[in-house]
């Protein structure tokens, strides 16, 4: 190897060694006031449930398990289920559907996703989901940062049956989620 080649290669070596401590700094971000993330195993079927005025949701990893970084839940809904056309201005949301189809609007485009597409519906962009087709639809909702578990545990504590909508309303407003008619 000649002079040049050799101190090359020594310069890149040097600059790789050099960033190994920042990278292994900037990948343990995940703590949040300190608080390292433990790791966490959910198997199929765990996970609090909660029916969210008709939609099935499964929380599977929620702002407590993620330090505040994001939720993951679990929907299964059959045909017909869907959410009014609302506005987040505190998250950002994804959904992936696993089975069946979603009709998905956000802002001016609608779709239907399929097993392994998905949407990303930013805040302060309309967006509302309905379940279409002739099977239930598992979908991943995946919501950064997390937090909004609480919103759905609190309207899912609502009386069953046809959902009071002033109440809803106020308290999804109360999570800054309002709904456009």
């Amino acid at each position: 190897m000649d002079r040049n080649a050799f101190l090359k290669r020594g310069a890149l070596s040097a600059a790789a060694l050099a960033s190994l401590p920042a990278f292994a700094h900037f990948s343990s971000k995940s703590e949040k006031d300190g608080k390292p993330l433990d790791p966490k195993i959910v198997r199929k079927g765990e996970g609090k449930k909660v029916n969210v005025i008709g939609d099935q949701q499964t929380f599977k990893l929620t702002s407590e398990d993620t330090n505040g970084l994001f939720t993951l839940i679990e929907e299964v809904n059959p045909p017909g289920t869907m959410i009014p056309p609302h506005v987040h201005t505190k998250e950002d949301e994804i959904f992936k559907v696993l089975e069946g189809e979603l009709e998905v609007t956000v802002g001016d485009e609608t779709t239907i996703l399929k097993a392994g597409d998905l949407a990303f519906a930013p805040r302060n962009v309309p967006h509302t989901w309905k379940v279409v087709g002739d099977q239930d639809c598992k979908t991943i909702l995946s919501v950064f940062p997390a937090g909004l578990e609480n919103m759905f545990a609190e309207l899912g504590e609502l009386p069953p049956g046809p959902p009071d909508f002033p109440k809803v309303a106020e308290i999804c407003g109360r999570y800054g989620i309002t709904f456009i008619s």
